[in-house]
C-alpha cells in the first residue's frame, strides 16, 4: 500500500470559506451565472419513454411526431407550450388519459420522457396534438423566415435634395 502525503497547501475551499468570513469583496464570492448550453430554447416533450420509437416527418410547413402507442388517451388531447423561462418553450401533451395510465402531470418532473429538440423555425405556441387510431400526432408548424426586405433610401442615387 502506499501512503501519498498530505500537501502542505491548504484546500481552495478552506481558503474561500476564510475569505468570505474575513469581509473581502462581495461580489468576488457571489458568480455570475449563465446559460448552460444544455438548455435549449425550444423543446418538445411526449407522454412516452425516452426509448420510444417515434416517427419524426421534416416538412417545409412543419414537423409532424407519429408515435404509435396500445393506450388510450382518449378525446381531448392537446399541445400544452409553456414558457419555463423567458426564452426557453416547452410543448407538453396533455390528456384525460394519462394520469390513468400512471404518466405524470406537467406539474411533476420526470426524467425518463421522449424529448425533442425544436429548430428555431418552429413556432411552439401554434402546437396542435390529435390522436387517432392508436397514433398521437403532434405537428408543430414552422414560421416564415423573415426575408431582408430592401431599404427605401438605398433605391436611389445616393444625391440628397433639401427643400425650402
Amino acid at each position: 500500500m502506499k501512503v501519498h502525503p498530505v500537501p502542505r497547501k491548504r484546500n481552495i475551499t478552506v481558503r474561500f470559506e476564510t475569505a468570505a468570513v474575513s469581509g473581502a469583496r462581495p461580489s468576488a464570492a457571489a458568480k455570475k451565472l449563465r446559460r448552460l448550453p444544455h438548455v435549449f430554447a425550444r423543446v418538445l416533450q411526449l407522454p412516452f419513454r425516452a426509448d420510444a420509437d417515434v416517427e419524426v416527418h421534416d416538412s417545409p410547413g412543419s414537423l409532424r411526431f407519429v408515435a404509435a402507442t396500445d393506450d388510450d388517451l382518449g378525446p381531448g388531447v392537446r399541445a400544452l407550450p409553456i414558457e419555463i423561462h423567458p426564452g426557453i418553450t416547452k410543448v407538453y401533451i396533455e390528456a384525460p388519459g394519462l394520469r390513468r395510465l400512471g404518466i405524470p402531470a406537467v406539474s411533476e418532473l420526470e426524467l425518463d420522457v421522449w424529448r425533442f429538440r425544436l429548430p428555431a423555425s418552429t413556432r411552439p405556441e401554434l402546437a396542435s396534438a390529435a390522436y387517432e387510431d392508436g397514433e398521437l400526432v403532434v405537428t408543430v408548424p414552422k414560421g416564415a423566415v423573415a426575408e431582408a426586405e430592401e431599404e427605401v433610401w438605398g433605391e436611389g442615387f445616393g444625391r440628397l435634395v433639401l427643400v425650402q
